[in-house]
């Protein structure tokens, strides 16, 4: 399975572009890690990573447990995806998103995680979200 997430991450320049990459997975769940960079801050001032970036960690980190939970690699979109900024990232720090995919039905499939810059206990934002199956016939 690694070798398949290894090759979706390659194929997407917007990951490469903010530096974000693999951390780990299990069966249903995957990890990624955004390392915190000058280019991604939102206002200067305070060092907080803007919220956009955050969403498209989440973003990814969801679509690999997709992919993760059915072990191959199939392609999909993101139907929907809500997020919910609980607080902001701490400045200087790294950036951990860690989605689960829950359930898969035959066009969609249902996922939700968290971001934290490293205390899981106290998440920077919460997730949840839809993804739909684009090779599946209508």
């Amino acid at each position: 399975m690694k070798r398949y997430v290894d090759r979706a991450m390659s194929a997407v320049p917007h990951l490469q572009a903010l530096g974000i990459r693999f951390r780990a997975m299990g069966t249903d769940w995957a990890e990624l890690e955004m390392p915190y960079a000058p280019q991604l801050v939102a206002y200067p001032d305070t060092g907080v990573i803007a919220s956009g970036a955050v969403f498209s960690l989440m973003d990814s980190a969801a679509g690999f447990s997709v992919l993760v939970k059915l072990g191959r690699l199939e392609p999909h979109a993101t139907l929907d995806l809500r997020c919910d900024y609980l607080r902001p990232a701490a400045p200087g720090k790294n950036v951990i998103g860690r989605a689960e995919c829950y359930k898969i039905t035959r066009r969609v499939a249902f996922v939700r995680g968290i971001a934290h810059d490293g205390e899981p206990d106290h998440p920077i934002a919460h997730v949840a979200g839809t993804f739909m199956f684009t090779n599946s016939p209508a």
